[in-house]
């Protein structure tokens, strides 16, 4: 015997699709069913709404975050997956009886005895290496995708989070380091800095470039654990988080915009100091070509 309770959810569900279809039905009657998609807008579609609708409107009102948002600001669900990735199996290794910490203990010890006792710093500035080449790029021939202003506010808002999000989880979790027993360990500041930048290069230059940054990016996070300063799932969670803190930087960029007025790639910014002998007056003439 059927239950009444389920046959009425399911006659309720009929019903609701039914709704749909016909709502989404055009004058003809003819039902079209594109109306029932997500828009999902290609990078052609993205840079092509400005020539073809250049003031967007939501409700009557211009929206100024669809104006200021580009096809490299937008989010996507799948920017998440690898820097979710890295955390979690980063996670795993938290705690004493953590399914990683024998990995952790492997490769300390091994390193430990590889290493000899010699500790190598050069971590310590080459974790900032990738956050310059990002800024600087631009100017040594290889084309950019935002602005100079667009790329400092895009890093700004990325160690922001990189110092906020590192921070707080190393004084919430208060994981043990493996040299001296600090419980600031996980995750990996300096990883998550240099996965930041990584990510940042290869976003605004492609992969072309950004492997070199990875790659610089990886050379700090096996510092890390040579120096004895990072268990192997802090330098994880750290990659994943640097490379979250970017993304971050980036679906930032059009309140950034908005706020600060920041022009974007290609238009001019031209700013003239001004004298005006009959009242004594100095100023700045500014003028800005889109």
């Amino acid at each position: 015997m059927k239950s009444p309770k389920l046959y009425r959810v399911l006659q309720s569900a009929v019903v609701l699709v039914l709704l749909v279809v016909f709502a989404s039905a055009d004058a003809t009657g003819k039902t079209n069913f594109s109306a029932l998609r997500t828009t999902k807008r290609t990078k052609t579609q993205y840079a092509d709404r400005y020539a073809t609708n250049p003031i967007l409107r939501k409700n009557g009102k211009v929206d100024w975050w669809e104006i200021n948002q580009t096809y490299s600001t937008r989010f996507r669900a799948e920017q998440l997956v690898v820097p979710v990735s890295f955390v979690a199996l980063g996670a795993l290794g938290i705690g004493e009886n953590a399914p990683m910490r024998g990995i952790n203990l492997a490769i300390r010890n091994g390193l430990n005895e590889a290493s000899g006792g010699v500790k190598l710093r050069f971590d310590d500035y080459v974790q900032y290496v990738p956050v310059a080449f990002y800024l600087t790029l631009d100017f040594m021939g290889l084309k950019a995708k935002h602005s100079f202003g667009e790329r400092v506010a895009v890093a700004a808002v990325t160690y922001i989070a990189v110092t906020a999000i590192s921070q707080g989880l190393k004084y919430a979790v208060r994981e043990p380091r493996p040299d001296t027993g600090t419980r600031n360990s996980f995750p990996s500041g300096h990883t998550m800095t240099a996965f930041a930048g990584a990510e940042l290069v290869r976003s605004e230059y492609g992969w072309g470039v950004g492997m070199g940054a990875y790659a610089l990016a990886a050379t700090v996070g096996f510092m890390r654990m040579y120096n004895g300063r990072h268990w192997f799932n802090d330098v994880l969670a750290g990659a994943g988080l640097g490379i979250l803190s970017a993304r971050i930087g980036y679906w930032m960029l059009p309140l950034n915009r908005h706020i600060f007025r920041i022009p974007r790639k290609g238009q001019a910014v031209v700013a003239t100091p001004v004298y005006y002998a009959n009242t004594r007056a100095a100023g700045v003439s500014c003028a800005i070509q889109f």
